[in-house]
């Protein structure tokens, strides 16, 4: 497919902006949202959901920039934080951070809670682990790709292990957030994640230029002067750091990295100047609305968000499976 003309870009920028900020904040969800005893009652209904909007904005945009940092430095279309081991890591030092809550209580280490502080300490190890075993100078991208799988199988294992020594009450708590929620996002939670998502989001547009270049393959850009190791590594390094927190606010939400940069790809092509904020609000509003199904499908039972994108991610998966055989 051939990408929008200027006209449609910004068009579409409009109507997503448009979606975003008043179909899903106004319309309310199916059941007894529709009605409200009261006017306080009402407001303070509103502003939780107003907060969920926020840090899914947050939250998706991140997974989405995530994902396309992953598949142009790799050159490949299925390279997410998930695919790399980085969440997993993620989320075991989250898990690790609920059994040590539960053994010294809710204290918070410089402002931040253990789940957090071992959820950015998690996708640090994760991330040095793929580097150690793929070599961070000559690695390949099937070679580290491969490493992150095998770095996701370990750290899995590592979740159900504490699952299976842990209280019930701990071990149910920790599955419950593996699935990946929002249910109770606060604007503590935006504030937590907003600055890492902006300087991802910054650092994407002042390499724009050498992502650029390395859509021709990494042996060409070293030859017109880009540093593709040390790119590579600042930018491993941000999308870690980013997806940290991201995880320890949200939990694990899977496949919102994969398919938000494809999306914006058929909007907008491959040049990152573009393909960068359209990737953020198409993971914005993916997340979004995800979101918004979660808590409305079976209303007034609501179902993880990690649910729903898996529900729509793992068909999608398959397909550019089956696309990159054909190729």
């Amino acid at each position: 497919m051939f990408p929008l003309s200027d006209f449609g870009y910004r068009l579409f920028l409009f109507i997503l902006i448009l979606f975003l900020f008043f179909g899903i904040f106004i319309f309310p969800s199916i059941g007894r949202d529709f009605y409200f005893p009261s006017f306080s009652g009402a407001s303070s209904i509103y502003a939780i959901r107003f907060n969920r909007v926020l840090v899914s904005i947050v939250v998706g945009g991140g997974l989405g920039l995530g994902g396309l940092v992953f598949q142009s430095l790799f050159r490949n279309s299925l390279a997410t934080p998930y695919t790399l081991g980085i969440a997993s890591g993620a989320s075991f030092g989250a898990a690790v951070g609920f059994q040590v809550a539960g053994w010294f209580g809710h204290f918070l280490f410089f402002g931040f809670s253990f789940v957090t502080v071992g959820s950015f300490c998690g996708a640090m190890f994760s991330m040095f682990i793929v580097f150690f075993l793929s070599g961070v100078r000559d690695a390949s991208s099937e070679r580290m790709l491969l490493a992150g799988v095998a770095v996701n199988f370990f750290f899995a294992s590592l979740i159900v292990f504490l699952q299976y020594i842990a209280t019930p009450h701990d071990a149910l708590q920790i599955l419950h957030w593996t699935m990946g929620e929002l249910q109770n996002a606060s604007m503590l939670d935006f504030w937590r994640v907003f600055p890492f998502v902006f300087l991802l989001f910054m650092s994407l547009l002042f390499f724009a230029r050498e992502l650029n270049i390395l859509a021709a393959g990494w042996d060409r850009a070293k030859s017109l002067g880009v540093a593709v190791v040390k790119l590579r590594l600042i930018l491993f390094i941000a999308v870690s750091v980013t997806v940290g927190v991201i995880v320890s606010v949200a939990g694990p939400i899977g496949f919102v990295g994969l398919m938000a940069p494809h999306i914006a790809r058929v909007i907008t092509g491959v040049n990152h100047w573009r393909l960068v904020p359209i990737t953020f609000l198409t993971g914005a509003i993916f997340l979004a609305i995800c979101d918004t199904l979660s808590r409305s499908i079976f209303y007034p039972v609501q179902i993880p968000v990690g649910v729903i994108t898996n529900m729509l991610g793992g068909p999608f998966f398959l397909w550019l499976l089956l696309k990159s055989e054909k190729k």
